[in-house]
């Protein structure tokens, strides 16, 4: 992971106090650094996951295909760069930090740093969208996913303060 005065610079271009992330409850994740491709997503970029959670992937997507449901990786694995370069087009694109903040998690604090983050989507939403909540796809995962290790990060009114996604799993093997 970057050191803390490297995440505390990036925070603070943000007009991000450098204890940002303890405010609001998150914790941080070091960027993965041993990846395996899952494959495509619907616009044809390969998406990454860290071994054991492509794995649990891999048996998840193939459950689900066997109940006709249709489960494509939209996100995995992204860099602190990445992130920060998200963050920056979308101030560019003249959204507030504070909006921001609310959609995506500051660099150094995304679960898809750790390569056990995915989104998902499915044929008829393939898109991070809320409307991903009234597919069957969405419905399977509620019912399974957590059988394969993935929860649901952030369902509605999280602690951290991050918008409904019912689009982003993490991979806890623990579940």
């Amino acid at each position: 992971m970057k050191s803390d005065n490297q995440i505390c610079r990036i925070l603070a271009e943000f007009g991000l106090p450098p204890d940002y992330a303890d405010i609001r409850g998150l914790v941080p994740y070091a960027e993965a650094n041993d990846l395996i491709n899952i494959g495509l997503n619907p616009f044809g970029m390969p998406v990454h996951l860290e071994p054991e959670a492509g794995k649990a992937w891999y048996r998840m997507h193939d459950s689900a295909a066997e109940d006709k449901i249709i489960l494509y990786p939209l996100s995995g694995f992204r860099s602190i760069a990445l992130q920060t370069e998200i963050i920056r087009n979308k101030l560019n694109q003249g959204w507030t930090i504070e909006d921001i903040m609310k959609a995506n998690a500051p660099p150094g604090y995304s679960q898809h740093h750790s390569g056990k983050a995915l989104d998902i989507c499915t044929d008829s939403v393939k898109t991070p969208d809320v409307a991903f909540e009234k597919t069957k796809a969405f419905k399977w995962l509620i019912t399974y996913a957590s059988l394969f290790g993935f929860i649901l990060s952030y369902p509605k009114d999280n602690p951290f303060g991050f918008i409904y996604e019912p689009w982003h799993w993490y991979f806890n093997k623990n579940v």
